[in-house]
């Protein structure tokens, strides 16, 4: 039996049910009840292998790269300067929010460890907002900025029939870069925290645990690993290609698997000489999760846009069509609840630490408190969401 040649849709809805689980995933994984409960499958990996965690983030990446295409494709990806000022502005701006998140997180914690010291109000207050010192500046938010930015340029300056040609040169000259500087290991005298440290400076980095349980700044968003990232995206912009020539929808599947198959056997095959690892963002992470991606798009096309099965798919559309919102959202959200808390029993407690300690611990125990606590968290996120949703409210930088 033959699938029906289903027109082509200016907006397949598998595109953004697929944008919409990696929201929920991202927002599910970075919100524990508490850290030292959470079940494997919800951690990264402490360095080489690959979570189900160790996905959303990348897939999330792979799917801005199909939008970029979808989006680009009705100016006939032809560059301009209105283009470049807008690209320009969009990405400064998501930079920005992410700057500004880390600084009201910095703030609200130094704010909160003076607690209990002899200093005025006005002077605590002013500490906290002015130290800026030990100011993260990259970050998830700030990676997306950044390969946006150069990702979006490149396939507008350069023909799409040398966009894969282009992902391969980047992911071998990254593996070339690590290999030659022997940075496979989680170390300081890594290329990866070297070029982090000289540009951006110890104090502004991420810092890492060593099995010896000594944390070292080594930034899993940093400079030099957006180089394979951006690769990430334009592996994704070549499957919007795929999926956007066809009419048929069974085509577009084909290609997709066949695409994705290629992906994850490479990826697999080049992990015996660059561990798959998503703290350096290595090319066989690349492969391996760009590969998973496309089956994955290729699998919701079947299910979705072609069998029609979209009921279930609902709750993950309220967050793929405002995904940055609900995910700026979902992070400040995250913040407050952290930092701002009240007195009890004659002990400062922040409004977390009083739902999972006090309210949902004793009721479920540790590791099903910790996750009953993320899966609700996501609920919130949702419902703001889908109140934009059903609004038909779409928020864009």
């Amino acid at each position: 039996m033959q699938t029906p040649v289903n027109p082509v849709q200016s907006r397949l809805l598998s595109v953004d049910i697929l944008r919409g689980i990696t929201i929920a995933g991202m927002i599910l994984v970075n919100n524990p009840g508490s850290w030292s409960f959470v079940y494997a499958p919800l951690g990264h990996a402490q360095w080489n292998g690959l979570t189900p965690t160790d996905l959303v983030f990348p897939f999330f990446m792979f799917i801005m790269g199909v939008s970029m295409f979808l989006s680009y494709k009705k100016f006939d990806f032809k560059f301009s300067l209105d283009t470049l000022l807008k690209l320009l502005r969009r990405s400064v701006l998501l930079f920005l929010i992410g700057i500004l998140l880390g600084w009201l997180s910095l703030s609200m914690r130094q704010f909160n460890s003076m607690r209990g010291d002899d200093i005025e109000l006005g002077q605590r207050l002013w500490q906290s907002v002015t130290n800026l010192e030990n100011l993260r500046i990259l970050g998830v938010l700030q990676r997306l900025a950044l390969v946006s930015f150069v990702g979006t340029s490149l396939i507008l300056l350069i023909r799409p029939k040398f966009i894969p040609w282009l992902s391969a040169i980047l992911l071998l000259g990254y593996w070339l870069l690590i290999g030659i500087t022997n940075s496979y290991e989680l170390s300081e005298q890594s290329i990866v925290a070297v070029v982090d440290r000289a540009v951006l400076g110890v104090t502004h980095l991420y810092k890492e645990t060593l099995p010896d349980g000594t944390r070292i700044p080594f930034d899993p968003e940093g400079l030099l690993s957006t180089i394979p990232s951006i690769a990430h995206v334009l592996i994704g912009f070549w499957a919007g290609k795929l999926i956007s020539e066809s009419k048929d929808n069974a085509i577009k599947i084909q290609q997709l698997f066949i695409m994705g198959s290629m992906l994850l056997f490479s990826g697999f095959l080049l992990d015996y000489g660059f561990g798959i690892n998503k703290k350096i963002w290595s090319s066989s992470f690349v492969l391996v999760t760009t590969g998973l991606a496309s089956l994955l798009l290729g699998l919701l096309v079947w299910i979705i846009d072609i069998k029609g099965h979209k009921k279930w798919s609902v709750f993950f559309e309220s967050f793929g069509v405002n995904p940055m919102f609900v995910y700026v959202f979902g992070t400040l959200l995250s913040i407050l609840i952290g930092n701002i808390g009240f007195e009890l029993q004659g002990e400062w407690i922040s409004i977390k630490s009083y739902l999972f300690n006090h309210i949902l611990q004793p009721m479920l125990g540790d590791y099903p408190a910790s996750l009953v606590f993320a899966l609700l968290f996501v609920t919130v996120c949702w419902l703001v969401g889908n109140i934009l949703y059903k609004k038909r409210i779409y928020i864009k930088l």
